[in-house]
């Protein structure tokens, strides 16, 4: 993480654990992850990527193991993935599936952490609501509004 610049000048950093089930195309999903790079979104600080087999064995993808489409990716590696992040991931995976994991920094949200730390204060809870969480929330709150 040579280059990773002041903590105190830093966006919010977040992970994604992206599952790929068998027959899915990686590849043609996270190089979109370039453009956020390129527009100054998001800096992607490690990604690795792994397979699980049917029988349940965890191998991580490196070289030429890794999709054409995702090999731009090799060499993002800070560290900060270590051997238990990629054993959590491992337990949640279904056999047969690969997954990506990313750690980024909001890098668009910078100047807004930046002020809040000088001003004394702190990010002291925060979370992610996946998308079917959010669908579910509204097919609910549809149901209930119909049947009002």
């Amino acid at each position: 993480m040579d280059d990773l610049h002041d903590l105190q000048e830093m966006g919010p950093v977040d992970y994604l654990c992206i599952e790929f089930p068998p027959g899915s195309r990686p590849g043609e999903g996270l190089p979109h992850i370039v453009s956020l790079v390129d527009r100054g979104i998001i800096r992607v600080l490690d990604l690795r990527f792994l397979r699980k087999a049917a029988d349940g064995t965890v191998n991580e993808l490196v070289g030429e193991q890794i999709d054409d489409g995702l090999a731009l990716f090799q060499g993002a590696a800070s560290g900060m993935l270590g051997g238990d992040d990629l054993e959590d991931a491992a337990k949640v995976l279904e056999p047969g599936s690969s997954a990506a994991l990313i750690v980024y920094e909001n890098v668009w949200a910078a100047p807004f952490a930046i002020s809040v730390r000088k001003a004394g204060g702190q990010v002291i809870a925060g979370g992610r609501i996946p998308i079917q969480s959010l669908l579910a929330a509204l097919d609910a709150s549809e149901r209930d509004y119909v049947g009002s």
